[in-house]
């Protein structure tokens, strides 16, 4: 029987976007320099309207290991923004990322040793998160708009089929968050990928799509979480209530891309097909959804897509209604939401 190769060093960056985060980052930061492998961690101050760039200089002070930066004349530009300038700024041959908010695991980087040990073509290393909540407003607004505790990818994908498992070419896949991802500093900055900053919602996942087309990446620990999303009241994902107005944005920006970086034409009408649902779920007012639905009646194959029937929905009834509600979870409840 071979012995499985020892795994190589694994020296990570992390970058840490900080944006009105004050009571959170101390912790976040903590968390990321309990893993040994974390050698460099960047935090980039957003501006944001707290104190939280007071809290990230005493953090700067304190270990060698934290290097703080900020936008030129100290202005706030986004999360993408302030990702990409620190994945500019890295210096260890693994990035790694972590919101101001969220934790690591003591166990966060466990699984990179063995996958890129495994596997030398490997550029990048996914796994699973879970979440904890500071408040209850923030559980109850994570309830509400009936997020997944564990986000995960739910089998493993070899990584020439993960893309295709992303946008929905293989239903039921799932889906990881950037604190659970890894990848090799040089295959980052071969491939050319960088964050969307006209996006200020779903960047990230935006980011991950492209980036699972372009390299190749690894499932790592994905039955088990290896960071924690830390959910408040103030969360943007749990704060937003144009969560399908941005999940367009999002679909409109791949769509894009896609027409030109050789995306198999099925992957390219599957993005499409999904903006489309994606713009007729955010549409306001009838008028606009009937506009939408114009569009899609070329493709009637589309129907067999229960996310579009939901859509349509709306025209009889608002979600927010009591009608549109029964509707809603009915119809989920019949088709199941791993049905394309």
């Amino acid at each position: 029987m071979e012995a499985t190769p020892a795994a190589p060093p694994l020296a990570v960056s992390v970058v840490v976007p900080v944006y009105n985060a004050e009571k959170f980052v101390e912790a976040a930061v903590r968390s990321a320099l309990a893993c040994k492998e974390v050698q460099e961690l960047i935090l980039v101050d957003d501006a944001g309207p707290d104190n939280s760039l007071a809290v990230c200089e005493a953090l700067a002070h304190s270990d060698p290991r934290i290097k703080l930066f900020r936008h030129p004349g100290g202005i706030n530009r986004g999360a993408s923004a302030s990702r990409n300038l620190g994945m500019d700024m890295a210096t260890q041959p693994y990035i790694a990322f972590l919101d101001a908010d969220d934790l690591f695991l003591p166990h966060r980087f466990t699984a990179e040793h063995q996958v890129f040990a495994q596997h030398p073509d490997a550029d990048g290393v996914y796994g699973a998160i879970d979440a904890y909540f500071h408040d209850a407003e923030g559980h109850a607004r994570f309830v509400q708009r009936g997020l997944q505790e564990l986000t995960t990818v739910t089998r493993p994908l070899p990584p020439e089929e993960l893309f295709g498992g992303l946008i929905g070419l293989l239903p039921g896949t799932g889906h990881f968050s950037l604190d659970a991802f890894t990848v090799k500093r040089d295959s980052l900055r071969r491939c050319g990928q960088r964050m969307d900053e006209e996006l200020h919602m779903n960047e990230d996942s935006e980011f991950l799509i492209r980036l699972s087309h372009a390299l190749r990446l690894y499932p790592g620990c994905i039955s088990q979480a290896v960071a924690r999303r830390g959910v408040h009241r103030d969360n943007r994902i749990t704060r937003t209530r144009q969560g399908d107005a941005h999940a367009a944005r999002m679909y409109a920006a791949l769509h894009r891309w896609a027409a030109g970086a050789g995306v198999p034409r099925a992957a390219r009408d599957r993005i499409r097909e999904n903006w489309l649902i994606t713009r007729l779920r955010a549409a306001n007012g009838r008028r606009e959804r009937a506009g939408v639905l114009l569009q899609v009646a070329a493709r009637p194959r589309l129907w067999r897509r229960h996310d579009l029937r939901d859509g349509a929905l709306a025209l009889v009834a608002r979600r927010e209604s009591w009608l549109g509600d029964k509707l809603h979870k009915l119809g989920w409840w019949f088709y199941g939401r791993q049905r394309p």
